[in-house]
């Protein structure tokens, strides 16, 4: 993607990654991201503010080339990960004269995955000021976003803030000021990367609102000229309220532990809760990481396989404890076998898979093979429970 203008003498430089579909090795990309680098041309300074994935460096230094770059000064360095940060020394052996500014943090962090040398890094402060002439940068920690040397970097003249991934989006887009539609990206992504750090995102949110500021631009996805947009979602996502929604993630092998969900999630829809319902053998799990965010309950529905739950579901419950959500509820639905005089053993399984959650722990529906008359009544009396738990706390009429 070719460079574009976001004011006068600022740019994004960046690559869009189209056709990108993992993260990390593990999240999901179902529309490819972007790496937004941002170059700023003071009349005696430039700066470039972020770089790219090393796999897109092309696209990065063919809009620095179209730009007609003869210099740049100083590489601002937001955030470490190499999303970001890896082309910088690709970067330095363009511009060769160029300074990587950062703090300490993430100074260390860059020599450490970079192998940059010391010499090539100027260190900033919290609110130490880069004079570029006519354009001068602000620096300011927003540490545990999800890294613990994240930093924003104001531009004052142009009220511009440049957060890194905080605000940002994994999309592939031609118009990344074009934020009607960003809602979802963001959420996902704030789901995904930010969720387990939200007391952090709320201090730092604040932070940043003590700024003025009339465009944020992350290092992912769309660029937000009406900054309330996505501080506003923020402030949703990062609170600690939930909804009167319940996730139910289900893996079944024979039929049996699906009848039990099936008919639970139409007791639960009877009462008048929103329900999403993910079979784990075919889901997105970056689908499921999103509801997190609002349900108060969380029902996982799995068979015993030996003696403990379904190796699908162990691996979801070990997500979910990274991710730390702010649930309220859980409890765990199975049909088992041969395994008897489990119900012990498998509560203690659990636990040891969610230690993060601070959920109460809604006594477990254990069903030996495949449901009967007895057991459909058990399965309505588990709906009217979690109904009764929601109206405990405000969430139904």
């Amino acid at each position: 993607m070719a460079y574009f203008k976001i004011v006068e003498d600022v740019y994004f430089v960046g690559a869009i990654h189209w056709d990108r579909r993992l993260f990390d090795e593990l999240i999901p990309l179902p529309d490819g991201t972007s790496y937004n680098a941002y170059l700023v041309i003071g009349k005696e300074k430039v700066a470039l503010i972020d770089t790219v994935d090393p796999t897109t460096i092309n696209e990065l230094m063919y809009n620095l080339k179209q730009l007609n770059v003869k210099k740049i000064d100083y590489i601002i360095s937001n955030h470490a990960e190499q999303d970001h940060s890896g082309a910088i020394p690709l970067i330095l052996q363009e511009y060769t004269n160029s300074k990587v500014v950062t703090n300490k943090k993430c100074k260390s962090m860059l020599k450490d995955l970079l192998l940059i040398p010391d010499e090539k890094f100027i260190e900033v402060n919290e609110g130490d000021k880069l004079d570029l002439g006519s354009k001068t940068l602000v620096f300011y920690n927003i540490p545990w976003v999800h890294w613990p040397e994240t930093m924003a970097t104001y531009l004052i003249e142009d009220k511009i803030v440049f957060t890194c991934d905080m605000f940002g989006s994994h999309i592939a887009t031609s118009d990344i000021f074009d934020t009607k539609d960003f809602y979802l990206p963001a959420k996902r992504y704030y789901a995904e990367i930010m969720s387990p750090f939200r007391v952090n995102v709320r201090n730092n949110i604040e932070k940043i609102k003590k700024l003025d500021v009339e465009i944020i631009a992350p290092s992912h996805g769309y660029i937000f000229k009406n900054k309330d947009l996505i501080i506003s979602a923020y402030e949703e996502w990062s609170s600690e309220n939930v909804k009167n929604e319940v996730i139910i993630a289900y893996v079944s092998m024979h039929g049996s532990t699906l009848k039990i969900v099936e008919h639970l999630k139409e007791e639960l829809i009877k009462r008048n809760l929103k329900v999403h319902y993910f079979n784990l053998t075919v889901t997105d799990l970056g689908a499921i990481t999103m509801t997190l965010l609002d349900a108060a309950t969380l029902i996982i529905g799995a068979p015993i396989v030996l003696t403990g739950i379904h190796p699908l579901a162990a691996y979801v419950c070990y997500l979910f404890n990274l991710l730390r959500p702010k649930t309220k509820f859980l409890t765990f639905v199975s049909s088992y076998g041969w395994q008897l005089n489990i119900s012990q053993h498998l509560l203690q399984h659990i636990s040891s898979l969610i230690p993060n959650l601070k959920a109460e722990l809604i006594q477990p529906l254990l069903i030996n093979g495949f449901p009967k008359n007895d057991d459909f009544e058990k399965i309505n009396k588990l709906a009217e429970e979690i109904y009764l738990k929601h109206k405990s706390i405000g969430l139904t009429s």
